[in-house]
């Protein structure tokens, strides 16, 4: 027994150390960790268990005989992080780039399947060369495979994705498949094709980075939800995201406890429209004033800034918030913010999260590129999701609210659980001084003074159609309510429909326009 414990020992070892010390200390000097220091760093201490340790690749053309590796490129397993289970692999790039082999997807497919049966989410630690080249159809097919597996998990388990090193060709799906994909700055990237593949083809000369780097997803794609700023960074993100997720679309989010009062009133937000109906303001004031403990975890910060979403607490729920951002764009809707937005809100839906809208919108951006771009498609996407989602759902318009924007933010007429709004809230068809011009332009060029007419004109339009009131006396908002008191009525509304029950047509699934 004793040489058969030392053997397994040995090889033990032996699969640990990946592709060898040398490429180990290559990573190392780069600054980046290996696939067991991720694993060790995401989960617990002393939680993860692996499997399939020794398993090998089974090609044996190209001299692919000579290099076999126990574990061939890939960990996997399963751990606990704050005591949740959770399933993890993480690709080694210190055995052959990474790159994936029949035997790496069977690995990976097998964790997965057991994330789905044992509903408990699925990280996957990224950094891979992409296909095996010396096992060509296998390699693909085990590509596929994953991909199949996204696909069966999504809406069932929470999947997040985490590049620490390159993601190239059919390697970017399995990550796009997935609910959240954070990147490392200046060490991770995704693209299709290379720059050298796009200078042969468009004679454009594009860096790595530029073509497809954490920074460019980020902000441009949209790809990415956060550009971190190291790998250890990268993993605090899923970490703390996770803590906002519940295990599968089963149960709820766990519910944290709290030292911020649900009573607690925001006397700033009594203050903070400015008198000035064109002047900005920042709506993550109005966030942060409201939720637990001004913790906010936002989602696509650098992305189609004029829409904010992210995660927050109110007296411990985890709730989904989408809200307009006035500072950017007047917080108009165009086509990315559209996007962002309806994914998020379908997220929220899938997983039990309650979704918090704060509006304050002056309608959709116009302008032959958002025309030619489909604005029309992509905020209808927008409506989908909401108008779809079966979660509680509570809106709070701060200021503006007008036109079709209006009705795709989480309006009543979407099925709105509870529509507050703000005293000083505008909700019509457009602004006063556009409507007025449309009713009286023609009419104003009759009158001895066309400004002062149109000032009348306005001024009565504004205080007939544009405020909260006339929205009251149809019940499309349930009430209106002091700013201060905001967080008050979310949190008493979140306790009221932590029960609610609602459901969709029976159908196999809807046609949302994509």
């Amino acid at each position: 027994m004793s040489d058969a414990l030392d053997k397994l020992f040995k090889r033990r070892s032996e699969a640990r150390l990946g592709g060898g010390e040398a490429r180990i200390e290559k990573l190392h000097s780069q600054g980046r960790m290996t696939a067991r220091e991720r694993i060790d760093t995401l989960l617990d201490p002393n939680s993860f268990e692996e499997f399939d340790m020794f398993k090998t690749h089974r090609c044996h053309d190209f001299g692919m005989e000579e290099k076999i590796f126990p574990g061939d490129g890939v960990v996997t397993g399963y751990g606990t992080i704050d005591g949740r289970l959770v399933y993890v692999y993480a690709q080694d790039p210190t055995v052959l780039g990474g790159s994936l082999s029949e035997t790496i997807a069977e690995k990976v497919c097998k964790v997965m399947d057991l994330a789905v049966k044992n509903g408990a989410p699925i990280i996957g630690l990224n950094d891979s060369g992409g296909a095996r080249i010396q096992e060509g159809i296998e390699s693909l097919a085990g590509y596929s495979d994953i991909f199949l597996r996204n696909v069966m998990a999504s809406g069932v388990i929470p999947q997040i994705s985490a590049v620490f090193g390159p993601c190239a060709g059919g390697a970017v799906y399995s990550p796009a498949l997935t609910d959240f994909v954070a990147m490392v700055k200046n060490n991770s990237y995704m693209f299709l094709t290379g720059p050298k593949v796009v200078k042969s083809v468009t004679h454009e000369d594009v860096t790595v980075e530029e073509l497809g780097g954490a920074t460019m997803h980020s902000s441009r794609s949209g790809v990415c939800d956060y550009a971190a700023d190291s790998g250890a960074d990268c993993v605090g993100y899923v970490k703390k995201l996770l803590s906002y997720l519940p295990q599968n679309n089963v149960e709820t989010p766990p519910r944290l406890a709290t030292q911020d009062t649900a009573d607690r009133r925001a006397e700033e937000l009594n203050a903070i429209i400015p008198d000035n109906p064109a002047e900005a303001y920042d709506m993550k004031n109005v966030i942060l004033a409201s939720i637990d403990d001004r913790n906010f975890f936002e989602i696509k910060q650098d992305f189609a800034p004029n829409l904010i979403i992210g995660f927050a607490r109110y007296d411990g729920r985890s709730v989904g918030i989408v809200a307009n951002q006035p500072m950017h764009l007047s917080g108009v809707l165009d086509i990315d913010s559209s996007v962002k937005g309806a994914r998020f809100v379908r997220f929220c839906d899938c997983f039990n999260i309650p979704v918090v809208t704060f509006v304050d919108v002056p309608g959709f951006l116009p302008g032959t590129a958002q025309e030619y771009g489909g604005v029309i498609r992509n905020g209808a996407k927008m409506l989908y999701a909401y108008a779809e989602a079966t979660v509680p759902k509570i809106t709070v318009i701060t200021r503006k609210a007008y036109g079709g924007a209006y009705c795709v933010m989480s309006s009543k007429h979407l099925r709105g659980d509870i529509n507050y709004a703000w005293p000083e809230a505008e909700i019509a068809v457009m602004g006063a001084k556009g409507a007025v011009g449309v009713l009286y332009g023609r009419e104003s060029r009759g009158q001895e003074d066309p400004a002062a007419f149109l000032a009348e004109k306005e001024a009565a339009y504004q205080k007939k159609v544009a405020n909260p009131y006339v929205a009251a006396q149809r019940g499309y908002v349930d009430d209106i309510i002091e700013p201060a008191r905001t967080r008050f009525r979310i949190v008493k509304a979140l306790g009221m429909l932590q029960n609610k029950s609602d459901s969709n047509p029976m159908k196999k699934h809807g046609n949302i326009p994509l």
